[in-house]
């Protein structure tokens, strides 16, 4: 029954999101810590943080990470296919029935009509991330810098994880050493 309730929590996640992943951490939240508690919020602040860490599709990562604390493997597998479920059904039901669907103007004027609600649905996340990683005037230089080199010099996100997580490695060290 609690593998039912995984695969439709997250169907309903999938079905209802526009905009990928960073877009539906309001309704996970929801899902998750408000209406089910299957973690706290600190616990699920932290598995954000571990779902985007990871190779792959956050959607899916957080229904995989999710699936296996609530009910190991079978509740990976239930989560997982509730995620992708519905836009295969989606991708299938518009390749149907749409050859290009550019040229449909009533097709384009839903997605300008949705961008703007995506961009919502990725800032507010984005804001209560800020508030959790608990910035302070020392640290605040470690966003904006990243937000620069990857808008003013395209450098990669992968590079710039690999390195917070050596800094991270070395600077956990350098304290660790400092408190002996």
């Amino acid at each position: 029954m609690l593998t039912l309730k995984l695969f439709w929590s997250f169907f309903k996640i999938g079905a209802f999101t526009f905009g990928g992943g960073y877009a539906m951490i309001a309704m996970v939240k929801d899902a998750l810590v408000d209406r089910n508690k299957w973690m706290d919020e600190d616990e699920f602040w932290e598995s954000i943080t571990l779902a985007q860490a990871l190779p792959g599709v956050f959607a899916i990562n957080m229904a995989l990470y999710t699936g296996n604390k609530i009910k190991g493997a079978a509740g990976s597998f239930a989560a997982m296919m509730g995620a992708t479920l519905p836009s295969m059904i989606i991708i299938m039901v518009i390749a149907s029935f749409f050859r290009d669907m550019n040229e449909y103007e009533t097709v384009r004027n839903v997605f300008s009509g949705i961008r703007p609600c995506v961009a919502a649905l990725i800032i507010v996340p984005g804001i209560k991330m800020l508030k959790k990683a608990n910035i302070t005037w020392k640290t605040i230089w470690i966003p904006i810098g990243t937000c620069l080199l990857i808008m003013l010099f395209g450098i990669s996100p992968v590079y710039l994880i690999i390195a917070a997580i050596i800094a991270g490695i070395i600077a956990a060290k350098w304290f660790a050493n400092k408190r002996e």
